[in-house]
């Protein structure tokens, strides 16, 4: 059976019937039984495909995303990272067709909203997969296309490049370093990407000044830590792109701030072994804000309530203790992290999400309630700038709980660390962790979308 990628047909065939010439683009088109077929329209785009390549193609496609940040320390974008198969990673005989087929499978099988928030997309490109135009496959409105520092620019590069932003596609450089061979690019260039970890000060310096007033837009890259996003916001970069975000800013202080330690509070509370439900309602009471959410999120279409919720207790009483625990720590953290870029929130929900599904395909059904405290707590530090140690010695959870935190080997260890290996596409780390936990490769990809998708509706209504 075989299906044929990147071709230009208006018409084709259907459910008996011949599809004629419309403005609808048929991107892939296979010689299967109609019987066989599935449809998806995305995008304005019309996709045929085999019901059962289409399901391997999702299930065999490794897909994270990096948040990118404006100077607002809103989202502005994602670059999207890809790999085909872990196991096949390095052994693929044509790296170029392997990266074409990932991208294009992507924005034609998944719902690429549930990746992007509806933000546009920066995707690394090799070579043969900018050359052969691939990436029209793609609307402009969703993708930003980098060009990386492997790719020679010489005349086809730069003529490929043309062709896009005459096509109004955004370009963007990759790990940039001037040298006088990218001069034709500088012209078509919408964004230069800086990495921060391989550059000295003064070269992220001159890279700024240098190009910010021509229009291209400098894009500060690994930023991992909340010094280095101070300095590149100093120098003048409008966005930024890493992990600062899940970092404590400081590390000196001692107490919790005045308005998150009544959030600390209850999380200590809905912790103990034996919930006291009587103390509980009354810490959730004296909290006007935390009393409405709860009722707006327990009455909202994520839960499918037949009849209203109106008092606390009756919420407390319908989620029973372990819903309570998951639902009020969401709630919590979202409020004590109203000072924090809104990703940390997000981030943090899709993590404990992602850490919960993974446990009954590393054989730890029994223990999916405690993967979920294990991601949901994993980044408290950066909610309250304090050291992780201090702050598990506060809260009443299981010793492997905060062990799995603060890196102690055991059964949860493993799969944070294989689920925190996915969000940042170590594909490399993966592979290991993989095996060492026993999980299926075939699983954590549809599992990492589902993550997300479920860490975005829940935090609509937090």
């Amino acid at each position: 059976m075989k299906l044929f990628k990147k071709i230009n047909l208006y018409t084709g065939y259907f459910g008996g019937k011949i599809l004629e010439p419309t403005d609808l683009l048929i991107t892939e088109i296979v010689q299967v039984p109609k019987s066989a077929l599935t449809r998806k329209k995305e995008f304005g785009f019309l996709y045929l495909l085999p019901i059962d390549i289409g399901r391997r193609a999702i299930m065999e496609a490794f897909i994270a995303r990096q948040p990118i940040f404006d100077s607002q320390q809103k989202v502005f974008a994602y670059e999207l990272l890809f790999r085909s198969g872990l196991d096949n990673m390095f052994k693929h005989p044509d790296p170029d067709q392997a990266t074409a087929k990932v991208i294009t499978d992507a924005f034609s099988l998944f719902n690429t909203s549930a990746l992007t928030e509806g933000k546009r997309a920066f995707i690394n490109l090799t070579r043969d997969t900018l050359l052969k135009e691939y990436i029209f496959l793609i609307p402009k409105e969703f993708i930003v296309a980098e060009i990386t520092e492997s790719i020679d620019p010489d005349s086809e590069v730069v003529e490929a490049c043309r062709k896009l932003k005459q096509s109004g596609y955004l370009l963007a450089l990759d790990d940039f370093v001037y040298e006088d061979r990218y001069a034709p690019l500088m012209d078509l260039a919408d964004f230069i990407k800086v990495d921060f970890l391989s550059t000295s000060e003064s070269e992220r310096r001159s890279l700024c000044e240098r190009f910010a007033p021509s229009g291209i837009r400098p894009l500060a890259e690994k930023v991992e830590t909340a010094e280095a996003f101070s300095e590149a916001f100093q120098i003048g970069y409008p966005y930024f792109q890493g992990y600062f975000f899940c970092r404590p800013t400081i590390f000196r202080r001692k107490d919790i701030p005045g308005f998150k330690l009544h959030y600390f509070q209850v999380l200590q509370e809905i912790l103990r072994p034996e919930m006291d439900f009587g103390k509980l309602e009354k810490f959730i009471r004296q909290e006007v804000s935390l009393s409405y959410r709860l009722l707006r999120y327990i009455n909202s279409a994520f839960f499918g309530m037949k009849n209203k919720i109106n008092s606390i207790k009756q919420a407390l009483v319908l989620l029973g203790e372990k819903e309570i625990r998951k639902w009020i720590s969401l709630l919590t953290l979202a409020n004590m992290g109203k000072d924090k870029p809104e990703q940390l929130a997000v981030h943090t929900i899709t993590r404990a999400k992602f850490c919960e599904s993974l446990a009954p395909f590393a054989g730890l059904l029994n223990r999916a309630d405690d993967l979920f405290l294990v991601g949901m707590f994993s980044l408290m530090d950066a909610f309250l700038d304090r050291p992780m140690p201090d702050i598990l010695t506060e809260i009443p959870i299981k010793d492997e709980i905060k062990g799995a935190i603060l890196g102690k080997e055991n059964k949860l260890t493993e799969v944070y660390h294989y689920a925190v290996s996915y969000e940042k596409g170590d594909w490399g780390k993966l592979a290991e962790q993989r095996v060492k936990i026993g999980i299926d490769e075939m699983r954590p990809p549809q599992l990492y979308l589902e993550a997300l998708r479920w860490g975005q509706n829940a935090f609509k209504y937090l």
